[in-house]
């Protein structure tokens, strides 16, 4: 616990930890399922790759990696279809909005660090409630370099004007606590999160483990 004694701001990821996006994720890639006279695999299918954005669901829907000849159109059309209609069902997870809002008040400034591209994330930030008092958000495409490449975190850190191991990164995926030790920061694994298919988080190597988001205000002691 002592590391998070000097803790003076909290980033975390955004699908997967802070927010359950993946309903509209899927119904983005079934949509191209249905247009092509294919069966929809319903939100089950989907759910534990959500994390893995346009590849994740390009390979449930179609079993289509990146190197297929096909990917770059078949990604923009995901991509079309989802920005369409990107919170429709998206919601916070359970738990959040009471974190985001302790946080707040202790007063402990949070912020996001994303893999979303701009494009993405900046809409969904002003339209959710929940997440408008975040005081850093850093997308994908924010900085030249995406998670694991600890660019993003330490460009947030900047924003922040706080030194990198001052603040905490919270993820549900390995490249996030990968980044955030990179970044020299505490990094805590949300395991309520997408995980990805068959993932070993004891290997991730996080610091710190939570199984919903309320748990992490028992880490830093402000429940």
């Amino acid at each position: 616990m002592d590391m998070l004694k000097t803790v003076q701001a909290v980033l975390f990821d955004l699908d997967g930890t802070l927010i359950d996006s993946a309903p509209d994720l899927g119904s983005a890639a079934d949509l191209m399922r249905t247009c092509r006279n294919m069966p929809a695999l319903g939100l089950d299918a989907y759910r534990t790759m959500a994390g893995a954005g346009a590849r994740g669901m390009l390979g449930v829907a179609f079993g289509m990696a990146a190197d297929h000849p096909e990917y770059d159109a078949y990604k923009n059309e995901f991509l079309a279809n989802y920005e369409a209609a990107m919170t429709v069902h998206t919601r916070a997870f359970d738990g959040v909005q009471a974190l985001l809002s302790r946080l707040t008040d202790a007063p402990l400034p949070w912020g996001i660090v994303t893999n979303k591209a701009e494009r993405f994330t900046l809409p969904l930030v002003r339209t959710m409630p929940v997440l408008q008092g975040a005081s850093a958000v850093v997308a994908g495409d924010t900085t030249p370099h995406a998670k694991p490449h600890p660019a993003p975190l330490l460009e947030a850190a900047r924003r922040l004007k706080l030194p990198p191991a001052a603040c905490i990164y919270v993820g549900d995926d390995e490249r996030d606590i990968v980044a955030g030790k990179a970044a020299g920061m505490p990094t805590v694994a949300a395991l309520y999160g997408y995980l990805g298919n068959h993932a070993d988080t004891l290997r991730w190597g996080a610091d710190y483990f939570i199984d919903e988001p309320l748990q992490l205000l028992k880490l830093l002691e402000l429940a």
